[in-house]
This record gives C-alpha cells, structure tokens and sequence, in this order.
C-alpha cells in the first residue's frame, strides 16, 4: 500500500510541477516547501470517500435557489458542466471542502479559477471570480470556512450578472453538483 502510494505522489508531483510551471529556483522557501509536499498531502486525499454532501460555497444560498443549468447548451460545441450561483458582486466564496489549493489560473472561458482538490481526489472548480481572496495560495490547506475569492463576471462571463461557476470534476468526469449540496 505504502508503494503504490508513493508512486501516486511522484506521479502527482509530476503533473503538479508540469500544470503550475515549477521552476527549479525558486527563491521562496515557503513556496518551496508547499511544492515539494502538495503531491503527498494529495496523495493522502485519494485513500479518503469524497464527500456525500458539500456546502454551497456561496453563504446565505440554498440549493432551492440555484436553477439547474447542468448540461444546458454553451455556444455550439459545449455544455454547462458546473452550477452558476448568483449573488452581489464581491460577495465572499467559500471553500465547499476541506482540501488543498491545487491550482490558482486565469483563463478564457472561467477568468479568475480556483481549483481545489478535496477527498477521493475530486476536484472543485470556482470561476468568473471578480479577484482571489488575499495570499491564497497553491498547496495552501482549505477548510469550508476558507475564503477562496470573490463573486465577478470575470472571463467570458463579462456582461452578465454577476455570479460563481461552479463545477466538481471525478476520475469519471464531471458531475453536478447541485447533487451534492446540503
């Protein structure tokens, strides 16, 4: 068992370093040191059960609040693969789990991403935030009392209310959350 965890960690230490562009010199140890051990806390993460329910990571929503958006068309070659949760701009987003800080990334579709990794290996994707929650970090531990970021309209939610994508992504692929909220 101890092997094939082992062999999990190198193999998340090479996807980790790959997908957050590690470079050998970094100068901050800190930073170093969330590097080097993210893949084994990760690791970690795989031998426990995913969650059954999550909290909505916006506070103050219920489920009953959030209309289901789940596979509904995006432009001609995709569909929605999140929930979007509607709420004032700059409105706090929560953690829905204890985990780690996985990934911190701009991109064209989600703007402003958060990507945390929780038990079982599921990932929790927040996007369109209007600006990261101060020093949040890569590797960083999470709880669901830990501030991510902001409610925005940022990447090509630009124009519409604001609001958080949400998504939760499985070794199977994505699934809907709005199954998992309590």
């Amino acid at each position: 068992m101890l092997k094939k965890l082992l062999i999990i960690a190198a193999i998340l230490f090479a996807v980790f370093a790959f997908a957050n562009n590690f470079e050998p010199e970094i100068e901050l140890v800190e930073q170093s040191k969330r590097t080097v051990t993210a893949p084994f806390k990760y690791a970690a993460l795989l031998s426990r059960q995913p969650e059954e329910k999550i909290k909505i990571p916006v506070r103050n929503i219920k489920a009953g609040q959030i209309a289901d958006t789940w596979g509904a068309p995006r432009g001609n070659d995709r569909t929605h693969q999140g929930q979007d949760i509607f709420a004032p701009r700059n409105t706090p987003v929560y953690s829905a789990v204890d985990g780690y800080v996985w990934r911190i990334a701009e991109n064209n579709l989600g703007g402003n991403t958060v990507w945390i990794i929780g038990a079982g290996g599921r990932v929790y994707y927040y996007a369109h935030l209007e600006r990261y929650a101060e020093n949040l970090q890569v590797g960083e531990s999470v709880t669901f009392d830990t501030i991510l970021g902001y409610v925005g309209t940022s990447g090509n939610a630009r124009g519409t209310p604001p609001h958080l994508h949400f998504g939760v992504y499985t070794t199977g692929g994505a699934i809907n959350p709005l199954s998992l909220f309590e």
